[in-house]
């Protein structure tokens, strides 16, 4: 955490809140959460689970909407498998949800994941982590990152809620102290990889668990 601190750039965030926040206080403090021994410790799923990325070649698909598509290897939902499989290969038991929420109706999307995230957490208490994993878009802007290694990799982009304007979602600040760890500990470890982080007054769930952020 140390690293992680002395690394800190108020430039790491942006906010669209109303309310007033000490990035470098709520660093450290710290999470207030560990992560338990054993059982699924985290869960991962897809509020837009159709989201697609543009063909290229041979990688295509057939698509159920602009840029979207039902199968589950050419959508979203396939990089939540390359994440799940990554965090199982650090230690994490991890739990991936593969379910549709944008589909045959995209409006309501994030009741119906909603709904089964918190089905999910009672089911599996000792789920700690929450990730709702979005493709990103920006209109044809390229947010393209060069890996030290030459490998090439999209930027990632945290956002994180306060729960403004009567929303319920005592535990933000906790969902935030957890984001910008891991923000800073992206930009420490490869710089440039991670945009701001986006801090939004709405909620997306995030209420549901005190380890929640959306990619």
């Amino acid at each position: 955490r140390r690293e992680i601190l002395e690394a800190l750039s108020q430039g790491d965030l942006r906010s669209a809140s109303s309310l007033a926040v000490d990035q470098l206080g709520l660093l450290r403090e710290g999470w207030s959460y560990s992560i338990p021994a054993e059982g699924p410790q985290v869960l991962i799923f897809h509020t837009h689970s159709c989201e697609a990325y543009t063909p290229q070649g041979e990688d295509s698909y057939e698509a159920s909407g602009e840029f979207r598509t039902l199968e589950d290897s050419r959508s979203v939902i396939a990089v939540g498998d390359c994440l799940a499989s990554a965090l199982e290969e650090m230690g994490f038991e991890v739990l991936h949800d593969r379910a549709l929420y944008d589909y045959p109706a995209y409006n309501g999307a994030y009741d119906r994941s909603g709904a089964a995230v918190r089905q999910l957490l009672e089911e599996n208490p000792g789920i700690r982590v929450v990730i709702d994993l979005h493709r990103d878009s920006l209109g044809g802007r390229r947010t393209e990152y060069l890996l030290p290694d030459g490998r090439r990799s999209a930027q990632v982009m945290l956002l994180l809620t306060t729960g403004e304007n009567g929303l319920y979602h005592p535990s933000w600040r906790e969902n935030l102290k957890l984001g910008l760890e891991l923000q800073n500990r992206m930009e420490l470890d490869y710089p440039g990889l991670a945009r701001p982080l986006y801090l939004s007054p709405a909620r997306y769930n995030q209420h549901l668990c005190p380890g929640s952020f959306l990619v």
